[in-house]
């Protein structure tokens, strides 16, 4: 199997855990309390953006040392071009459906607020990254990182990794000091629309960025062949693997308390400043840093341990990451994210013209959505479905 194949298959996973957990019903839906989120302090977003920040280390460090650095840049910036008109075409889709469907003002207020087309100012916000209507967050921050990928990734083949990393950290340590405040907050008046609304976003890009640039520096070495991923993650080096499940054992009940609300008050007030999800907290890095070096041991050591369950663990582990359907969807992550916000907004509108569906019509309609995140993925392979078909009926 292929190295990007297995990525693949794990952005597949994000993306349809993603839809799932974005899907809104009135009273719930029980699918989302079967998320590994409910374990730990480890959520799709998390994975999706730091495998986008790998690969784009991998990809254009390999090409920076093909063809030079500023054809690397020039094509990076050329992907963040194009997500951006992305990001741009789905909120004026999603604008014009405002428009015209009954209703659907009042549905998606939470979501777009006062947003329409006769709004200069929120416009201006929404095309400067500083107004994110809901579920329409991620692709944003993903192409300001890419503005500073090239200059990152060039300073990761000059072997100055250490200094990107340490850079990261300190503007992670910012983020958890408030410190983009001093932008943020007199940019908030500016664009404050009638709605109250001035700067709206979902993940606080200072904090967050450790992520990506993390990511990309892992990426950017393995280009170069820096990084001997099998000989660290050996099966010899199975503490490795003990250390990391300590770690995620360790935040599996205070997860699970503040997720049912049976964290004691004395405790909450100071837990919760190390565990705010937009600033991506000590409590999420520790956590998600414990979860991605287990499961890379475990894909990487696992198939060649000497304890069986180990084998078979890693064994199921790969086997999910190899199915068909999560494959197609990580190859064209792109087009399926925008996708599923399609269909997100689509369900919660349905959901609020109805009345109260049942546990069992939710569930159909979430694997209805499941299935319906492959058609951008299909269409793009189209021609291969085509003519592996036309194959098929010559022989």
């Amino acid at each position: 199997m292929k190295r990007f194949d297995l990525i693949d298959g794990m952005r597949g996973y994000f993306l349809v855990f993603m839809l799932i957990n974005h899907l809104v019903f009135a009273g719930g839906l029980w699918l989302m309390e079967i998320n590994h989120r409910q374990f730990a302090f480890v959520e799709d977003a998390q994975g999706f953006v730091f495998l986008s920040g790998l690969l784009i280390g991998m990809v254009y460090a390999r090409k920076m040392m093909k063809y030079g650095y500023e054809a690397g840049r020039d094509m990076i910036w050329s992907r963040a071009l194009e997500l951006y008109k992305y990001a741009m075409g789905l909120v004026i889709a999603v604008l014009f459906f405002r428009m015209v469907i009954p209703h659907a003002p009042y549905i998606w207020y939470n979501w777009l607020g006062m947003t329409s087309f006769d709004d200069p100012l929120r416009l201006a916000a929404i095309a400067t990254f500083l107004f994110q209507p809901t579920f329409m967050d991620i692709l944003p921050q993903y192409i300001v990182y890419m503005v500073f990928a090239p200059i990152l990734v060039k300073l990761c083949l000059d072997g100055k990794w250490a200094y990107v990393m340490a850079g990261s950290l300190l503007v992670w340590m910012a983020g958890q000091l408030g410190l983009q405040q001093l932008f943020t907050a007199p940019v908030n008046e500016l664009v404050k629309g009638a709605d109250e609304q001035g700067i709206r976003v979902s993940f606080n890009l200072f904090g967050w960025q450790l992520v990506f640039y993390s990511a990309l520096v892992m990426g950017a070495m393995t280009a170069q062949n820096k990084i001997a991923w099998t000989k660290i993650f050996s099966p010899e080096r199975s503490w490795i693997a003990k250390a990391a499940l300590l770690v995620c054992l360790f935040f599996v009940p205070l997860r699970i308390a503040t997720a049912w609300n049976l964290m004691p008050e004395f405790m909450l007030g100071k837990f919760s400043t190390m565990e705010i999800r937009a600033d991506f907290g000590p409590v999420y890095l520790i956590n998600f840093l414990a979860v991605g070096v287990g499961l890379t041991w475990l894909i990487i050591a696992g198939p060649k341990h000497h304890n069986p369950l180990v084998q078979k663990a890693a064994a199921g582990v790969i086997w999910v990451l190899s199915l068909k359907f999560l494959q197609l969807l990580g190859r064209h992550s792109l087009q399926v994210y925008v996708w599923h916000v399609a269909i997100v907004y689509s369900i919660y509108y349905l959901d609020g013209r109805t009345a109260e569906l049942n546990q069992l019509e939710k569930t159909l309609i979430a694997l209805a959505g499941v299935a319906l995140l492959s058609l951008p993925a299909l269409w793009r392979e189209r021609e291969k479905w085509i003519g592996d078909r036309q194959k098929t009926a010559g022989a």
